[in-house]
């Protein structure tokens, strides 16, 4: 589909504590007719703080790129081929995020879309690297209730630490992202409640829609008919993503948590559960001191290693000699054009603050 005349290009990262709904707001998102988000990629973060691997992004130096990026577990779900890749990513602008930028453009491309953009739960760390690469992308954010989080992540084959960690990484989702959009610019930033989204998905896929500035369409309410092709088949822990949206996880906590895990998560988080409108059950039991113990420490432990990759992104940022944001969109080719007429040494710099 061609975009109309001043047609909203930017791109959409969907963050989000881990089993909140992204995947179901990936799938509504991705069956709008204008819009691709593809299976997790995990290359976004990883090729920024890689970059320097990358050189000066000469010609041989984008071959490197386009190689490693082929070789990455997770391109192979993207379902472009390697000579593809190579031969769009060497025509790209000379910008780590244009080469990464370009590379889910392709993807969008693929499913006849014009907008492009990326799903990963994790991205909740990463708003800073993300907004330096695509300054002028839109976020949005969906929070879960963290009983049924915790419920949901208890039972994954790949979660690691149990239900303390699971509460942790919840707790620390809500206060991090919404701590690192405070200074987004107006029209960036959009927050929305799973348990909203499934009770009313149109009303508020309407409002989702108004924040993009898309035109609602129809097919967004049917997000299981694209999610054979957006969904891979080995992620067998999305299987509800094949049936029609509806209610019936809102409370899995309920059977989901023993009553000790409850009163963890309750007892932990619960300031943050009243602050986004949950209602605490105070039905669980008192956790013993050694669980509550084990939680904090993995909350600090977590916060530690984000601020250590913090302070080592901001020491790389001060030798960069690799140009970051991308040059693919309407407002990054006249942000790009604006940073250069002004005379910044570093034109990425100056775009994402």
């Amino acid at each position: 589909m061609e975009p109309a005349e001043n047609a909203p290009d930017r791109p959409i990262f969907i963050v989000g504590c881990p089993r909140s709904g992204t995947t179901l707001l990936q799938l509504m998102l991705h069956a709008h007719p204008r819009i691709a988000i593809p299976p997790e990629t995990r290359f976004v973060v990883q090729a920024y703080r890689g970059r320097q691997r990358f050189g000066r992004l000469s010609d041989e130096d984008r071959r490197t790129f386009a190689t490693w990026m082929i070789k990455r577990p997770q391109s192979k779900d993207l379902g472009l081929s390697a000579d593809e890749i190579a031969d769009r990513v060497r025509t790209a602008p000379p910008t780590i995020g244009s080469l990464v930028g370009t590379v889910l453009q392709m993807y969008a491309e693929r499913h006849g879309r014009v907008r492009w953009g990326d799903k990963r739960p994790g991205y909740w760390r990463d708003i800073d690297v993300l907004r330096r690469l695509f300054p002028d992308a839109q976020f949005v954010h969906i929070v879960r209730d963290g009983r049924s989080c915790v419920a949901s992540l208890k039972r994954m084959p790949w979660w690691e630490g149990g239900v303390p960690a699971a509460t942790a990484v919840w707790l620390m989702a809500q206060k991090r992202c919404r701590r690192d959009t405070r200074t987004l610019p107006p029209g960036s930033y959009f927050e929305l409640r799973y348990e909203d989204l499934v009770a009313e998905p149109e009303a508020l896929l309407r409002r989702l829609c108004a924040f993009l500035g898309e035109d609602f369409d129809p097919a967004m309410l049917e997000p299981h008919k694209v999610a054979e092709y957006a969904v891979p088949d080995y992620k067998t822990w999305h299987e509800r993503t094949a049936g029609a949206v509806d209610t019936a996880t809102v409370e899995s906590w309920r059977e989901g948590l023993e009553p000790q895990e409850l009163g963890l998560v309750e007892l932990v988080a619960g300031r943050a559960l009243k602050k986004n409108g949950y209602v605490l059950s105070h039905a669980g039991r008192r956790p013993a001191l050694r669980t509550v113990l084990t939680c904090f420490r993995e909350y600090r432990r977590r916060a530690t290693e984000l601020r250590a990759k913090r302070r080592k992104d901001r020491r790389m940022r001060r030798t960069d000699e690799v140009a970051v944001a991308a040059r693919l969109t309407a407002g990054q080719a006249a942000g790009a054009t604006g940073a250069a007429a002004a005379g910044s040494p570093r034109q990425e710099r100056s775009l994402s603050h």
